[in-house]
């Protein structure tokens, strides 16, 4: 049995979307991040890099939420392309540029506008900036076809996990220049297994507030602000 480590944000959703689409049987675990349970030493053995989501599949562990939603794909088949190099070269490269550029900068974004503890202009303008950079190429992408690649795949699952956060991370009018991307989210959303992973986090009782014992748990950085 799959068991997902789960936390209700955007990477260990578009896990759950997958899990949902695919109808491998999986269980949730929990981790309350602004409780601080992704510290805990249990957790740590799954996820060294004390992360959310994790994920074990019987006696495979994966920690990083790319690696799962290729494990998964390969696992069940499906979400992506099978004996075609070329195609999966087109879906790896767009799946990377979420991984590594959407996921990064939106959290860097949301974190220096949101939870930065003083005011920081240049860190704001350099991640707003390029967070609508690569939200742009997304947008242009999905104004020329329906879906990231040739058909509905993990790289759309991974897109719609930090699309539904879109107006928090960039405004609440950030849709108004991003019409594609938020065609592809309602799409999504209208999925019957997309609603079934956003449910998830109706089931438990996890953190809503962002008080200073949350930021202990969630910015550990910032306790080195305060030594010596």
């Amino acid at each position: 049995m799959i068991e997902l480590y789960f936390h209700p944000s955007p990477n260990p959703l578009k896990v759950a979307l997958l899990l949902e689409e695919t109808g491998l049987p999986y269980q949730v675990v929990p981790i309350d991040t602004r409780a601080g349970e992704q510290h805990l030493a249990s957790f740590r053995a799954i996820n060294p890099n004390g992360k959310t989501p994790a994920m074990l599949d019987d006696d495979v562990r994966l920690f990083d939420s790319t690696a799962m939603m290729l494990y998964l794909a390969e696992k069940a088949g499906r979400f992506l392309p099978v004996n075609d190099l070329v195609r999966k070269a087109e879906l790896y490269s767009w799946l990377m540029l979420v991984a590594t550029g959407i996921g990064p900068y939106c959290g860097q974004a949301v974190h220096f506008k949101h939870f930065a503890p003083a005011p920081q202009e240049y860190a704001v303008n350099r991640y707003d900036f390029e967070a609508w950079r690569h939200w742009k190429l997304i947008n242009e992408r999905l104004g020329q076809q329906a879906y990231m690649t040739d058909e509905y795949s993990i790289v759309d699952m991974s897109v719609w996990g930090w699309a539904r956060v879109i107006p928090f991370v960039l405004g609440p009018q950030a849709f108004e220049q991003l019409p594609h991307v938020k065609r592809l989210l309602d799409e999504i959303n209208a999925r019957p297994a997309a609603q079934a992973a956003e449910a998830i986090k109706g089931r438990f009782a996890f953190k809503a507030e962002v008080d200073e014992d949350a930021r202990k748990h969630l910015f550990p950085q910032n306790a080195r602000l305060h030594a010596g």
